[in-house]
């Protein structure tokens, strides 16, 4: 089952609907600019936290940010398209803001996931998690690979001229 693609002001109907359907919610975010094993990894360890797993992607403006100049490598929708193919994600939703705070206030799901890079007392939303009752797991395999070591690799090999 490939995932559907949801708007942003859709995210707390959403919520909403699959709660009244007595299932179980994992969240997952993140960027998702070059897919790689990691990544598969990661959703594929957040789907296991729950029934359905909704992704948030981060929006072009908000990876540019986060990232810096030439990233995202890809627009948001094209980001939103791969990662909802994957078979563990039931939902995508592209957000704007900085964080995925109001997305776990309007969602309101029973797991908030975060990758290896994190730790259950850095993840930067766990204060207002843990006030919403919503617990906060550190999943996926260790952070080894990333976008940012890909194309430093991708430009060893493949240097300009």
């Amino acid at each position: 089952m490939s995932g559907q693609i949801i708007a942003r002001e859709g995210t707390a109907e959403l919520g909403v609907q699959l709660r009244r359907a007595g299932r179980r919610v994992s969240f997952a975010n993140g960027c998702f600019d070059l897919l790689h094993a990691g990544h598969v990894r990661y959703l594929q360890a957040a789907k296991q936290q729950g029934d359905v797993l909704v992704v948030g992607i981060n929006s072009d403006r908000s990876v540019s940010a986060l990232k810096g100049p030439g990233r995202p490598l890809l627009p948001a929708e094209a980001r939103a398209e791969l990662v909802a193919a994957l078979e563990p994600v039931d939902y995508v939703i592209i957000f704007e803001e900085p964080t995925v705070e109001a997305m776990l206030s309007e969602l309101r799901p029973d797991v908030h996931c975060k990758g290896p890079d994190y730790t259950t007392e850095t993840v930067p939303e766990r204060p207002l998690a843990e006030s919403l009752g919503i617990a906060v797991a550190i999943v996926g395999d260790p952070k080894d690979h990333s976008t940012r070591n890909l194309l430093a690799e991708i430009a060893r090999r493949f240097p300009k001229g």
